[in-house]
């Protein structure tokens, strides 16, 4: 009989002990289920940071100008009476573009050649009979200043016929023809555009601070968004000796050769010169970058301590840190990463200290530091 007690007193402490495991399984369960569902686990894209070489370099926008550019008008007013190019055609210092009606003017060139002509006969004649006293000094004196004036009447009025003819003062290109044969046009009516593209200058404007870091002759490359795939080289030419004092900004020109007329003047466009030695940077895509009131956030991803299933998870921890410099899709971390770190680059907006992750790339993080806008 007290054996029989005893295995019932066993068999009713075993059921007791099951009954307790269970309900402390099933509560240890449930405060899982209760903190998951507190602290779900967020998919995140993610990339390892890496060191790169960067050029510190200056940043400007400007526009392109001609070496020499001009729009062609007349001194004087008058008829078309020939025109003597094509638009858009090449032409050489020199060559006739627009001659206007000059009968008129020539005429009176020619009354007043005869006119310094019978001046200077009446000059030689009185200098010859002065020699025999036959005239008085007075008198030749009075045939010289005749005979300046009329050659000074003749030279105004070939000054004035060369007007009437316009030429090209400098090698170039024409723009587009502004005027008609027969049209009668005034002084200064413009007549046609005379650019020389090669070389070409970008004028643009640089910080007072910038001033220490360039200088004559230093590399300089261009961009312009009608060729985006194409970068223009060139060099400092002059820099401005005045700092604008409302800007503080100062002025600089560039050259670029331009054979193949691809810079056009007016044009808009970026201009990048490098400055002092490569530095090496931790470098994230921007993405990567969490901007608040009280720093840069960055997510790296960490393992966890191990859980009560026995494994370790990878979580999100936050940290602060400096950012330098932006190049495309890269910004430079100065400090608050290391090289191998890992660095949440999306999805990061529903994490927080301790977020439990599930990291997928397959979609690439854009990280170029020349990026390029899709045309689809």
């Amino acid at each position: 009989m007290p054996q029989r007690m005893a295995i019932m007193l066993v068999a009713v402490g075993l059921v007791f002990a099951a009954i307790f495991g269970f309900e402390a399984f099933r509560a240890r369960m449930i405060q899982n289920a209760i903190v998951s569902l507190r602290n779900p686990q967020q998919t995140v894209s993610t990339i390892t940071a890496g060191t790169q070489d960067w050029q510190d370099r200056l940043e400007a926008v400007g526009s392109t100008r001609a070496e020499k550019g001009a729009d062609l008008s007349p001194q004087v007013s008058g008829i078309v009476k020939a025109i003597h190019f094509q638009s858009g055609e090449k032409v050489e210092q020199g060559a006739m573009l627009v001659e206007l009606e000059d009968a008129d003017d020539i005429a009176q060139l020619q009354a007043l050649e005869a006119t310094a002509a019978l001046a200077q006969l009446n000059y030689d004649r009185a200098s010859q009979l002065l020699k025999t006293d036959a005239v008085s000094q007075e008198t030749v004196d009075t045939d010289l200043s005749t005979l300046k004036n009329a050659r000074a009447q003749v030279a105004q009025q070939r000054a004035l016929v060369s007007y009437k003819s316009i030429r090209a003062p400098f090698s170039g290109r024409l723009g587009i023809r502004q005027v008609d044969l027969g049209q009668y046009i005034a002084p200064g009516a413009p007549i046609v555009t005379l650019q020389q593209l090669d070389p070409i200058f970008i004028d643009f404007y640089l910080p007072q601070q910038s001033l220490a870091k360039i200088k004559v002759g230093q590399a300089v490359t261009a961009g312009v968004d009608t060729y985006p795939d194409l970068e223009f080289t060139g060099k400092v030419l002059a820099i401005n000796p005045l700092v604008n004092t409302a800007s503080r900004n100062v002025q600089v020109r560039a050259t670029f050769k331009n054979s193949d007329e691809k810079l056009l003047p007016g044009m808009f466009a970026t201009v990048d010169i490098e400055v002092g030695a490569p530095k090496s940077y931790v470098t994230l895509p921007k993405t990567a970058i969490h901007y608040n009131s009280y720093g840069d956030i960055v997510y790296v991803i960490e393992k966890s301590k191990k859980g009560a299933d026995g494994q370790q998870h990878e979580v999100a921890q936050q940290i602060f840190v400096k950012t330098g410099q932006t190049r495309g899709d890269q910004v430079a971390v100065l400090n608050g990463i290391k090289p191998g770190d890992v660095v949440v680059t999306a999805g990061q907006s529903k994490l927080h200290n301790g977020s439990p992750v599930r990291i997928n790339n397959e979609v690439p993080t854009a990280f170029s530091a020349n990026p390029q806008v899709s045309e689809e």
